[in-house]
């Protein structure tokens, strides 16, 4: 908006009439005081310029042009009541001078939300005769996003409703300089973002975060501060792995380049390039990394993409090294700029900043949202009045989806962008989430393992999450809510661990504790299946039977000497006889679901045992459902 400061000298002498203002008729003083504010306001002083041109008024008080830059001044400082006050009074001081400047004035109407308005002042500015291509072009623009709002807000009634009150997180995290890029841990005890400071130098922050309010923001020990080329940071949502884009000399490919560093009982470790599939030699930033850690989000400027920025994705290979990095694609990406992705601890929204999908002017911010296919559907914008005409810039949101952090420079601002939180609308919020905690162990030893800990939904059998416990075998995973889970567990040399969750019903932000004991692969250790649920009288295998039998095709492949018996029961209702061939048929199905694996026959065996080995207590529904299993035992190592 810095050119609307001198619409009033350009306009005038491109349209060159005038009514009853004339500016040869001002007072010599108040024009030798416009030059000083002119001045002023092409150095972007725009503050010191507001009680000059007051005082040009005071002086002259037809003195148009001074109050149609006042108008544009407060409309640069977002203080969009004074400014609409001022374009106002001007047109009341000159009907016919004022016609060209209904363009900046619908743009501040459109600062106050009040669109219909603003769009209506448009149509009267595109009706002017002989106005530029320019112009033209810069009206239509802004008459679609002025469409874009209404529309929005009559498809969203419940956005009325909602109050909007970003709150500055104030000195602790806030100074003189800008602050941006916010991330916060799982557990939204710890802020990191991004500070800039003097000679283009910027510094990664970390501030506490309880029910006090934050902690004085610090430098983030260790050497990723050193160099001082450095743009955004995220954190992951354990807290151990820091994120972030830099420009380290003779370590990168490039331009900007992804890093990350690990906390160690020593501090952050030495920035590691993530590499070549991550990394090439134009812009990479922006980092954004799942919860389970396995899959990064993040922007680029490489060619092939679909504008400036766009935003890409990369797996994380099972020996730790990323994947390559693919384009998300045309309906998520545009000819414009895709920034800043923020991907939640629900692994099930992404938020994200774009210029080129539909909106209110600038860029805006986006939600995307999973399916139940586990697909990315289409970019949502996130409505007005978080998203405005100015720039939106990146945002984070709480693990509870209740409260979100961005960077902005409202009017309370302690210099340049500020961090501030406010509570998310509720149909914009991510998908409420649980937290399940605990160590995996050696059953025998009691001793802690690494282990791979995956995450399925039980309705279509996709993976959800994927995480990698620590030395000591304990992990933390987060897990949306309304859907109920099976719960597996891996490691080269044990049987593995399966188990339904049934959590549809439970409340959000629980914390649930589950220590899993893994079982060494050892002759005549037994496994249960929990998945494998069948049907009343039939030996079809169900669904979520898949997701265990191919976890036991795993360990199968791992073990490539171990024979199994597959072993059907069943409980004591029906004729024996019945039950015996059931039970069987249900033990074959399995064995032949493994054999098209390509697991060699001559490795399992199968039998049914019909309701001849109860483990429960026949008498109880409970116990004969216990009792209606197939299993698996270790027969020959």
């Amino acid at each position: 908006m810095k050119s609307i400061y001198f619409l009033p000298i350009l306009l005038l002498s491109v349209f060159g009439f005038s009514q009853s203002y004339n500016p040869d008729h001002i007072s010599a003083k108040a024009l030798d005081k416009y030059d000083e504010a002119i001045v002023l306001l092409k150095d972007g002083m725009i503050k010191e310029a507001i009680p000059v041109l007051q005082n040009c008024i005071s002086l002259d008080s037809n003195f148009v042009d001074a109050i149609l830059s006042l108008g544009a001044a407060y409309g640069h400082l977002k203080r969009y009541e004074e400014s609409v006050a001022f374009y106002e009074k001007a047109r009341i001081k000159d009907s016919v001078y004022f016609q060209v400047y209904k363009l900046p004035y619908a743009i501040n109407i459109a600062g106050l939300g009040q669109f219909e308005k603003a769009l209506n002042m448009v149509d009267e500015f595109l009706s002017i005769p002989k106005i530029s291509d320019r112009s033209i072009s810069a009206a239509k623009y802004r008459k679609r996003c002025f469409e874009f709002a209404i529309d929005y807000q009559k498809n969203h009634p419940n956005q009325d409703l909602y109050h909007f009150n970003p709150i500055n997180l104030g000195d602790s995290v806030n100074s003189i300089y800008a602050e941006y890029y916010p991330s916060v841990t799982v557990s939204d005890n710890i802020l990191v973002f991004t500070r800039a400071g003097i000679h283009m130098r910027e510094d990664f922050m970390e501030s506490s975060m309880s029910k006090k309010g934050f902690s004085l923001a610090k430098p983030i020990e260790g050497d990723i501060n050193i160099e001082p080329k450095k743009g955004a940071i995220t954190s992951s949502q354990d807290g151990d792995w820091i994120l972030f884009a830099g420009q380290f000399s003779g370590q990168g490919f490039g331009n900007y380049d992804i890093y990350k560093s690990v906390y160690t009982p020593k501090g952050w470790s030495e920035p590691e390039n993530l590499g070549a599939n991550i990394n090439t030699e134009f812009w990479e930033s922006s980092p954004s990394l799942s919860p389970d850690n396995r899959v990064l989000f993040f922007s680029s400027n490489r060619p092939g993409g679909y504008g400036g920025k766009d935003l890409y994705v990369s797996y994380r290979n099972a020996n730790g090294s990323w994947g390559p990095s693919r384009n998300m694609g045309p309906e998520i990406n545009t000819k414009g700029d895709e920034l800043a992705p923020f991907i939640h601890p629900d692994n099930q929204t992404l938020y994200f900043t774009s210029d080129g999908l539909p909106g209110y002017g600038g860029s805006d911010i986006y939600v995307l949202r999973k399916n139940a296919e586990g697909d990315w559907g289409k970019p949502e914008n996130i409505g007005y009045p978080i998203n405005t005409i100015e720039n939106e810039g990146s945002l984070a949101v709480s693990a509870d989806g209740l409260t979100a952090y961005y960077a902005s420079d409202r009017a309370d601002s302690r210099g340049d962008l500020d961090l501030y939180q406010f509570e998310m609308r509720p149909d914009i919020r991510p998908f409420r989430t649980l937290y399940v905690k605990g160590f995996v162990t050696d059953k025998l030893s009691g001793k802690g393992i690494p282990s791979s800990v995956e995450l399925f939904d039980n309705i279509n059998n996709k993976a959800l999450m994927k995480v990698q416990t620590d030395e000591k075998g304990e992990y933390f995973i987060t897990l949306p809510t309304g859907r109920d889970y099976t719960f597996t567990v891996n490691r080269k040399g044990y049987l593995f661990y399966s188990e339904q969750y049934t959590l549809s019903k439970k409340e959000a932000d629980s914390t649930y504790q589950k220590n899993i004991a893994l079982h060494p692969v050892a002759l005549h250790a037994n496994f249960v299946f929990n998945n494998i649920l069948f049907k009343n009288n039939s030996f079809e295998l169900p669904t979520a039977a898949f997701i265990e039998l191919d976890k036991l095709v795993q360990v199968l492949n791992e073990n490539p000497t171990i024979k199994l018996e597959i072993s059907g029961h069943t409980d004591n209702i029906g004729k024996q006889e019945d039950n015996l061939v059931l039970s069987s048929n249900r033990a074959k199905a399995i064995v032949n679901y493994l054999n098209s694996k390509n697991i060699d026959a001559k490795r399992l065996s199968f039998k049914g045992y019909g309701s001849s080995k109860p483990i429960a207590d026949n008498n109880t529904e409970e116990g004969r459902a216990k009792n209606r299993r197939t299993e698996f035992t270790v027969t020959d190592l």
